[in-house]
């Protein structure tokens, strides 16, 4: 097996990672350029001097559309009693960066995108902002290839498979908070611990803390964010102790 490995090309081998990708999603691509362009992240095409409109951002201009109306539909569908404003506010909590990052996450889905030097070696394939604009290419890129309908299956089966986890994931701040006040009668704060990367892509590491104690950490292209996501991760921490 080690031998075949080492045998295969450049391109064979690229090959091999859509099908893994491809196996992961459970959807066959008719025309591989849709899923190319895909995981074309613009940095890579702007290293290699490539047309910008070769990169992935009109196919996720396109795929944030087609979410929005199968999130909109399933809400309507599933919750006939939820009111437009509760429907609102349940919509933006599924398909905000830091919810697509994280269902980008459990599909790995950072290990296939084509990225320039520079993106990579500074943690782009981790990077909210590029992993969620990423899983909106794919949703557009599903839909010219395979219609509405294979769009809509992908989005049920990785993004509205578990909404009330993903709500949890919106509301975190408010949860943590409460949370704490609750149970400590103190308030929690958030400290800044790393800003990164050019004004139009920027990135922050905060930590939020309780008195002197760090509780969780998180990433995010705006400081809120971030601060949303290391509340995520103090409240599953928590979650976890009184579970153990």
């Amino acid at each position: 097996m080690w031998g075949f490995s080492f045998g295969m090309d450049r391109k064979e081998r690229k090959s091999v990672k859509k099908q893994q990708l491809e196996q992961k999603i459970g959807y066959h691509f008719q025309n591989e350029a849709y899923l190319e362009q895909a995981l074309r992240h613009s940095s890579y095409t702007n290293e290699r001097h490539m047309d910008r409109l070769e990169n992935n951002e009109r196919l996720e201009f396109l795929g944030d559309a087609v979410l929005e109306l199968v999130t909109s539909e399933y809400l309507y569908q599933t919750y006939p009693k939820m009111p437009e404003g509760t429907a609102t506010r349940t919509r933006a909590s599924i398909v905000c960066e830091q919810t697509l990052a994280l269902c980008a996450r459990e599909l790995e889905l950072g290990k296939y995108l084509r990225l320039g030097k520079g993106e990579d070696m500074t943690g782009g394939r981790q990077r909210p902002s590029v992993t969620s604009d990423a899983m909106e290419a794919l949703i557009g890129a599903m839909y010219l290839d395979g219609g509405f309908a294979s769009a809509k299956e992908f989005i049920h089966r990785f993004i509205l498979n578990d909404i009330e986890h993903k709500q949890l994931f919106y509301d975190s701040k408010t949860i943590l908070q409460e949370k704490i006040q609750g149970d400590f009668g103190q308030e929690v704060h958030y400290k800044l611990l790393k800003e990164e990367g050019p004004d139009h892509n920027k990135s922050f590491t905060v930590c939020v803390l309780m008195g002197e104690q760090e509780l969780g950490t998180g990433t995010g292209r705006t400081k809120k964010a971030a601060e949303q996501e290391a509340a995520y991760e103090a409240i599953l921490k928590i979650r976890e102790k009184t579970e153990t």
